[in-house]
């Protein structure tokens, strides 16, 4: 592998060459190092390691959590301008401000904020021994490897024109990105204080990175007419 010196110099003597490429050749040359640039960054991202090598600093560990051993019966927003619906939830767990459990009108495991319920009313002999499903020890999205799912080809685009080539992503998924890329305070959850994530670059090149664009466009160059 090249030494980054190396590569320096050799980018600035291929950037000279791409200089005298038709602007339809540069857009070809182009979506081909958008694609490796992409593939690259996914590769990277899934091996939790940032551009330096360095791997991802991993989760905190979250609060223990708080397990109900009882029916909790509450009134809860509607999400709408209508009344509050009333909520039936077993075998529930909470963490931090969170609490998720098996609703029973809804017929599955549901989430809610524990500082937006209405009101708790008292659960009858005949609810608390209402049948309901169980909320299964099963490892978390926390436990996980992290950005499992940001990495994927829809969510981490690529692009080009006749000057540029590049990967990223857009609207909430870049905000949530750049605060890890960044290592930028931000709120777990709505109801929930800020708090600075760590720094985890999603985005970079790598010495090798760098060295597979240089490929792509010395291999597609070898076969222009400069």
């Amino acid at each position: 592998m090249p030494e980054t010196g190396d590569l320096d110099e050799l980018e600035k003597f291929v950037g000279g060459m791409l200089q005298s490429l038709e602007p339809r050749a540069r857009r070809s040359l182009f979506r081909k190092v958008a694609t490796t640039m992409r593939r690259g960054q996914q590769k990277r991202i899934r091996s939790q390691r940032n551009p330096d090598g360095t791997r991802f600093e991993p989760r905190k560990k979250p609060k223990k959590e708080q397990l109900g051993q009882y029916a909790l019966k509450f009134l809860y927003p509607s999400g709408g301008s209508g009344p509050p619906r009333l909520v039936l939830m077993k075998s529930w767990r909470r963490e931090g401000p969170l609490f998720t459990g098996y609703d029973v009108k809804a017929g599955g495991l549901r989430s809610f904020e524990w500082n937006k319920v209405v009101r708790f009313l008292p659960a009858e002999a005949d609810e608390e021994n209402k049948g309901a499903g169980k909320l299964r020890n099963r490892t978390t999205v926390r436990q996980r490897a992290m950005f499992k799912r940001i990495g994927r080809s829809g969510i981490l685009q690529a692009g080009q024109n006749a000057h540029e080539a590049w990967a990223g992503f857009a609207g909430e998924v870049a905000r949530v990105a750049r605060v890890h890329q960044e290592g930028k305070f931000d709120r777990p959850a709505r109801s929930s204080r800020a708090v600075r994530y760590a720094k985890r670059e999603l985005l970079g090149l790598t010495a090798q990175e760098r060295e597979d664009l240089l490929d792509t466009v010395i291999e597609h160059l070898a076969h222009q007419d400069i």
